[in-house]
């Protein structure tokens, strides 16, 4: 991507996950306080939810995606476009939402080796 991808737009949305260095003050650690400030009022920072990660969602949706769509066989690539977009269209009309069960006791314990005790 050149310098000048975004040359002639006023806001840049991120969508970053909960990294300690997703932040705007880690602008002001790579650059000069001027290309920092500069960079920092056209940034625009999305966080994904700290208790699920944007990358489960999407694996979430690909697993339902082949069992209701594509679990069969599909003779060419025209038929499972349309078969893909039809399903799509279905499923996003549904505004379906991911229910985390996962909690940070239910980490503790399953990955205990991550989580040491002072």
């Amino acid at each position: 991507m050149s310098k000048s991808s975004y040359k002639g737009v006023s806001k840049v949305r991120l969508v970053v996950d909960n990294l300690n260095t997703h932040v705007v003050s880690s602008l002001y650690r790579a650059f000069s306080a001027v290309k920092a400030r500069a960079l920092a009022k056209r940034l625009e920072f999305h966080y994904t939810p700290k208790h699920g990660s944007w990358l489960n969602i999407a694996e979430i949706s690909i697993s339902i995606l082949s069992k209701q769509c594509i679990d069969r066989r599909i003779s060419n690539l025209e038929l499972l476009n349309r078969e893909i977009g039809a399903w799509e269209n279905e499923y996003n009309s549904k505004r379906n939402t991911v229910n985390w069960q996962f909690t940070t006791d239910d980490a503790r314990i399953k990955l205990h080796k991550l989580y040491p005790v002072f």
